[in-house]
């Protein structure tokens, strides 16, 4: 029996947590996801410190969500510290992100992310994000009508790609 995926987002805006939360049920796609507001706190719960030491109740993610502009610790602190842990290749980072600096993006890239998209698309897009994430992990999704062709998500291009 496979574990369920786990999804950690680290995001310092409510709404914009709130708005992936509602995402994520709109697509009918119900995963563990934990939230934290920071760069510390996203570390933290990745060591597995308190108040994140119960590994049943905050497994380590399969999938971090991880915004690059936070208090304390920004994204990119994280992602360096991140792929410096052994065994970190396995957790995917998706950068969700408002900045459309492509220098943020390029050092997002540099420093490990697997994707980069901007936060600042449509809720319909962020739902498309969810489906096209769910489609990557095969958890299950509402059958969609056949006269619709799945629509990509806004991604932002890993460079030289």
């Amino acid at each position: 029996m496979t574990k369920p995926l786990t999804i950690l987002v680290a995001e310092d805006d409510s709404s914009d947590a709130l708005l992936l939360k509602l995402a994520f049920s709109e697509a009918e796609v119900i995963v563990p996801m934990n939230f934290v507001r920071d760069g510390m706190e996203a570390m933290d719960y990745l060591r597995g410190v308190p108040p994140f030491d119960d590994r049943a109740k905050y497994p380590l993610p399969d999938l971090l969500v991880l915004d690059l502009k936070m208090p304390r610790m920004d994204g990119f602190e994280v992602l360096t510290w991140l792929r410096q842990q052994p065994g970190s290749e396995r957790i995917t980072v998706a950068v969700l992100s408002g900045t459309t600096w492509p220098a943020d993006i390029q050092r997002a890239y540099a420093l490990g992310a697997d994707f980069c998209l901007n936060k600042l698309f449509g809720f319909r897009q962020l739902v498309n994000v969810v489906e096209r994430m769910a489609e990557k992990w095969s958890l299950p999704l509402p059958a969609a009508p056949t006269d619709q062709q799945p629509r990509l998500p806004s991604r932002i291009p890993r460079p030289g790609v």
